[in-house]
């Protein structure tokens, strides 16, 4: 069940790679070890006792409700299609999401500052925040990298805050409330956006509105930003577009530069030699022993700032003149974009959000593209999930491959171990009959469907396939001894469900500790937790009850089609006694007797 899953491509398949692995391989081990290892030992500490035949009123009921299955095979297993339907329909009834929030004591704010602004406000409003949060009981520190965020590259105006909290056990509130209490504390200062990030540096919830048309593209995404900006499950929605920054652009006068024989070349470096300095190769060079220091010139800070300055910046002329920068060029003052992004040669913007509290991915997902203007949007302009939400869906669409390919696997090796094509689907009848009860256990603990969750559901299934190989395996060695069908399988469930629960109530009690979520971490241990035991649990019960219908079933399958292929092919011919022999071969076995003898 698990060697497909080791084999799934993609960012999914790296989390389950290891897990497939490492579960294969300790299954085989497990083998070895209950063959060879368990038995020596059971043979050196077991002691013989006399059989008791005593039986409990739980299992004198089981045995009641079992023998009622078998001989009303049919009705039961009805009711257990109709529980295979409600489970399978149960799996898209809770909200879905990539991983559960984790409580990892740290947390990195983005903050940006209007365009145009410089490093030394980006400073003052940096030292304001650190100052708030250094002020609340649940922050250690805080380390600020300014002129830089995290994903979106280096620019002053932007900064990223590392806040780093006290151990979970020593604060009352959880990172999520923490969050939300820090997001409230900072509404209140002027003309900054923020934003909390993950640890990727990436957004909890992304989603990527891309086209051909940016002016388009622009518009869409504006219209869905604010849209978003209206919903509960979401905070501080953010638009990946850049607010246009103020620059003054420096445009040729054509007459002027034909007349004086002035280049556009000659325009743009001299503005760019005055501005930013020359290209490195160009750069003079100062002897420091075995090392040379460039020398950058270029104007002052304040200098750049003034228009008259720049205004009156030499150009030189084809005939080696120099003419002011005025003369030739007009200067005029307008806005444009820092940077142009783009996603698969189009066009894109990235709108980011904050999850509230502990509200799952797939849900806000859900509620974004329900949205007006995404069903308005402007041709050739689409919407990609991107991020978690873009892993999420793969994580999905691979979790049910290797969930085919893992069933198609057992039921292959259960053929060539029973046999038989027909009883195997006996054994994977039980495998959806545990689905219903890790739903039910996620819903009464609010967990919503995640990546832990998948794997536990994997996990699941490769579990609960040994409680029916259990009662299969024990009715058809009943039935070769000439024991009639119903008793064989009441005998099966009566004998077997004392190691079924013993094995469910072992790793039920093994799962506890990490369904409570206690330690560092713990947040991604307990949906799996709580799924497989729910699932162990409704997989138990629902399976020392409905396998035995579905066995009798399945035997009734077996016969009319041995009964249907006997029909057409006839009775086998029974074989000739040894002294009926026909007088050809009597005459034959007479005249051999004198060659032998010869």
């Amino acid at each position: 069940m698990f060697v497909p899953v080791s084999f799934m491509g993609g960012i999914a398949g790296q989390y389950f790679k290891q897990f497939g692995l490492v579960v294969a391989f300790a299954v085989f081990f497990s083998l070895l070890v209950a063959r060879l290892i368990t038995p020596l030992l059971a043979a050196y500490f077991l002691r013989a006792s006399a059989p008791s035949e005593m039986e409990g009123r739980l299992l004198r009921t089981y045995t009641r409700i079992v023998r009622w299955s078998a001989s009303h095979h049919y009705k039961a297993v009805i009711l257990g299609l109709l529980i295979f339907a409600a489970s399978i329909g149960s799996f898209y009834a809770l909200p879905s999401g990539f991983l559960p929030a984790e409580d990892s004591a740290r947390m990195l704010l983005a903050v940006e500052l209007p365009p145009g602004s410089r490093l030394e406000e980006t400073k003052a409003v940096t030292d304001k925040i650190v100052r708030r949060l250094r002020t609340r009981p649940e922050v250690a520190s805080v380390f600020v990298n300014g002129g830089r965020v995290m994903g979106s590259g280096a620019e002053v105006r932007k900064a990223t805050l590392v806040i780093n909290l006290v151990a979970k056990e020593q604060r009352k509130l959880l990172q999520s409330e923490v969050q939300l209490q820090i997001g409230a504390s900072l509404s209140d200062l002027p003309d900054i956006r923020y934003w909390f990030l993950k640890d990727n540096g990436q957004r909890q919830f992304q989603l990527v509105v891309a086209g051909r048309d940016a002016g388009a593209v622009t518009q869409a995404a504006a219209a869905l930003t604010s849209q978003a900006k209206r919903i509960a499950l979401l905070a501080n929605v953010v638009s990946s577009a850049e607010l246009d920054q103020p620059e003054l652009r420096i445009m040729p006068i054509s007459d002027v530069t034909a007349e004086l024989n002035v280049s556009t070349e000659a325009i743009s470096e001299a503005v760019r030699i005055a501005t930013i300095g020359d290209i490195g190769a160009n750069l003079a060079r100062f002897d420091v022993g075995e090392r040379q220091v460039p020398i950058r010139v270029q104007l002052d800070e304040r200098a750049r700032a003034d228009r008259q300055t720049l205004e009156s910046l030499k150009v030189a002329t084809a005939t080696g003149a120099a003419v002011p920068l005025i003369t030739v060029a007009r200067f005029e003052l307008g806005q444009g974009p820092t940077a142009i992004d783009r996603y698969d040669r189009s066009r894109r913007v990235v709108i980011g959000a904050d999850l509230v509290a502990d509200t799952p991915l797939g849900k806000a997902v859900e509620q974004v593209m329900a949205q007006p203007a995404v069903r308005q949007l402007p041709p050739q302009v689409e919407i990609r999930q991107f991020g978690d939400a873009e892993i999420m869906a793969e994580v999905f669409e691979s979790f049910a491959k290797a969930m085919g390919a893992g069933i198609m696997m057992v039921y292959a090796v259960l053929v060539l171990l029973f046999g038989s094509f027909l009883q195997p689907i006996t054994i994977l009848f039980s495998l959806p009959l545990s689905i219903g009860g890790a739903i039910v256990a996620l819903a009464f603990t609010a967990q919503p469907i995640s990546l832990p969750v998948v794997i536990g559901v994997l996990m699941l299934m490769g579990i609960v396939t040994k409680n029916a190989i259990m009662l299969v395996d024990f009715a058809i060695e009943e039935m070769r001894r000439g024991v009639p069908r119903l008793e064989a399988i009441v005998d099966a469930g009566r004998k077997r469900a004392r190691p079924i629960v013993m094995t469910t109530i072992a790793m039920i009690g093994g799962m506890l500790p990490s369904a409570f979520g206690l330690g560092s971490g713990g947040e991604f241990r307990a949906p799996m937790a709580i799924a497989v035991i729910g699932g162990l649990l409704s997989s138990t019960l629902l399976s020392l009850v409905f396998v035995p219908a579905v066995f009798s079933v399945m035997d009734d399958v077996a016969g009319m089609i041995w009964g249907y292929f006997r029909h057409c092919v006839g009775e086998p011919d029974a074989p000739a006694a040894p002294e009926q022999l026909t007088p050809a071969r009597s005459t034959l076995k007479a005249q051999s007797l004198p060659i032998a003898a010869e």
